[in-house]
């Protein structure tokens, strides 16, 4: 994902529900760890379509120790809603 220098850390969540999705963005949205510079996509959950619940991290090459410290944290936050990480996908340095 490199589009105008951009680059993005995504996360799969396949089998999340809705509720624990939301509760997932909610707390992405007030932790610091993804204020600005750092942008959150978000992907939600739909169940009648084959497509996977998504989080990816977007940032700068220059952000990138944020977008790693970011990592980390998205990784805590889904590990308190008992929420599998199916894959990880990260750009090349």
């Amino acid at each position: 994902m490199t589009a105008g220098g951009l680059q993005g850390i995504r996360f799969a969540l396949e089998g999340i529900d809705e509720i624990t999705f939301h509760r997932v963005l909610r707390d992405l949205m007030t932790d610091p760890a993804f204020a600005r510079p750092l942008q959150v996509q978000a992907t939600p959950p739909r169940p009648r379509q084959d497509e996977v619940a998504a989080l990816t991290l977007v940032f700068g090459a220059q952000d990138r120790l944020l977008a790693v410290a970011a990592m980390q944290r998205l990784k805590t936050i889904l590990l308190r809603y008992d929420v599998q990480i199916d894959s990880i996908w990260t750009p090349e340095p």
